[in-house]
C-alpha cells in the first residue's frame, strides 16, 4: 500500500514533469531523458521499490539537472561541453534510481 505522503509528492513530481515538458527550448536527448527518469521514479514509489526517504533523494537529484538545464538555457544556447555535463549528471541519476530501485 502506498502511503498517502510518497502519492502526494509523487503527484507533485509528476506535475512538474508535465510543465517542464512545455519549456521553450529542447535540448536535443536531455529532455526525453529527464522525462524517461522520472517515469521510472514514479513507478519505483508505486511499486513500492522505492522508500519515501529515496524518493526525496531522487527527486532532489532530478531537480538538480533541471536546475542545471536551466541555467545552461539562460544565455539561449546550449554548447556542446554543458550538453555533454548535462548527460553526464543524466548517467550518475540514472544509476542512483537502478541502485535505490534494486537495493
Amino acid at each position: 500500500m502506498i502511503k498517502p505522503v510518497v502519492f502526494a509528492a509523487a503527484a507533485a513530481f509528476s506535475l512538474s514533469l508535465a510543465a517542464e515538458s512545455a519549456s521553450a527550448q529542447s535540448v536535443p536527448g536531455v529532455d526525453w531523458r529527464q522525462q524517461n527518469q522520472a517515469k521510472r521514479i514514479y513507478h519505483g514509489v508505486a511499486n513500492g521499490s522505492l522508500s519515501y526517504r529515496e524518493t526525496g533523494q531522487l527527486v532532489r537529484g532530478h531537480a538538480r539537472i533541471k536546475a542545471q538545464e536551466r541555467w545552461y538555457k539562460r544565455d539561449g544556447v546550449v554548447t556542446h561541453r554543458e550538453r555533454h555535463k548535462l548527460h553526464r549528471a543524466q548517467n550518475r541519476q540514472s544509476r542512483r534510481i537502478y541502485r535505490k530501485k534494486h537495493n
